[in-house]
């Protein structure tokens, strides 16, 4: 299969030639794509070298799938281009996420929303896509009345800049800075721009897009994003009310039945997920599974995962995956 990566030489694209790699997707194929400024980069993959080509260049080419993480304006500008000479884009910038004549998915909770129709197909944003993950299982079983979201976010999640900031900062180096405040022994509840209700565009991103991939409105949800100086992953507090009564022992059944997804939970012995631990890895972790005593039908838990793996780069290989699977590229 020929695969085309826009935006290889970013964190993101990086990220996604190692999950094709790591995953063994039948990649016969590389094309890396990124700006004019890049072109004639080379780019490894599997013990081969790949130029990096421009955009228009890729379309010539006639991948089969092209995996875009390169902003917002690429995308609106490339996907139908990719799209319009019958090659599915799956895109994991905000671009298509909210257009309702595209599919946003996480394969383990709303795959089977995929046609051959989907021709542009959006990646959601990655706090969204480890909740949804955790949520899915708990949904089917005791139906969510509300979630309550705060977010503890890697420095990754804005790239390469904020990542140097962070490292500039813990070696007393000056540099070029990401956020408007010091990251290191920081902590910014700010991630994206702020909206007119005083929400940040981080913030909307995790209500509208969990109604959407859930296909349900009912669903309340209200976050708090922060960004932390962390590297490795993200981390989430969530707080759900659910319309039925639970057992704590089928919740961490039905968690670790759910695809994607590990408990780790025990407290005794003080087992929980950590950033850390998630970095580089594909599953999404929960733990701190307990009761809301405060009131009735209500349970926290947190839950961790890799902000450029499933949060970004593995989830757009697993809807490659699929699509290949049901025989639709």
């Amino acid at each position: 299969m020929k695969v085309a990566v826009v935006g290889a030489t970013g964190l993101v694209g990086t990220e996604m030639l190692t999950v094709l790699a790591a995953r063994n997707f039948p990649v016969t194929e590389l094309i890396p794509v990124a700006s004019e400024r890049s072109k004639g980069k080379e780019i490894e993959f599997k013990g081969k070298k790949y130029k990096v080509v421009t955009p228009s260049e890729a379309i010539a080419l006639k991948p089969d799938v092209a995996l875009f993480s390169a902003g917002g304006d690429t995308s609106k500008e490339f996907a139908p281009k990719f799209a319009e000479a019958g090659i599915t884009v799956i895109d994991n910038s905000s671009a298509w996420r909210m257009d309702p004549t595209k599919k946003l998915v996480v394969p383990e909770v709303n795959g089977d929303v995929l046609s051959a129709e989907d021709k542009i197909i959006a990646n959601p944003n990655c706090s969204t896509i480890q909740m949804v993950v955790a949520l899915k299982p708990l949904h089917d079983k005791y139906k969510i009345k509300r979630v309550v979201v705060s977010t503890y976010q890697s420095v990754t999640g804005t790239g390469v800049k904020a990542v140097n900031q962070l490292m500039d900062e813990r070696a007393g180096k000056d540099g070029e800075k990401a956020y408007p405040y010091q990251i290191d022994l920081n902590v910014i509840p700010h991630i994206d721009v702020f909206q007119e209700n005083g929400y940040t565009k981080e913030e909307m991103k995790m209500i509208l897009e969990t109604n959407k991939i859930m296909r349900d409105d009912s669903i309340k949800v209200t976050a708090t994003t922060v960004r932390i100086p962390v590297m490795g992953g993200h981390s989430e507090s969530l707080n759900i009310e659910f319309e039925n009564d639970f057992d704590l022992n089928d919740v961490r059944v039905a968690l670790a039945a759910q695809s994607g997804c590990i408990v780790v939970d025990d407290p005794a012995s003080l087992q929980y997920p950590m950033p850390k631990d998630a970095h580089g890895r594909d599953e999404v972790f929960v733990g701190r599974i307990r009761r809301d005593e405060s009131q009735p039908n209500t349970l926290n838990m947190w839950v961790v995962a890799d902000n450029l793996r499933k949060g970004a780069a593995t989830n757009a290989v697993q809807v490659a995956e699929l699509l290949a699977e049901k025989g639709l590229i």
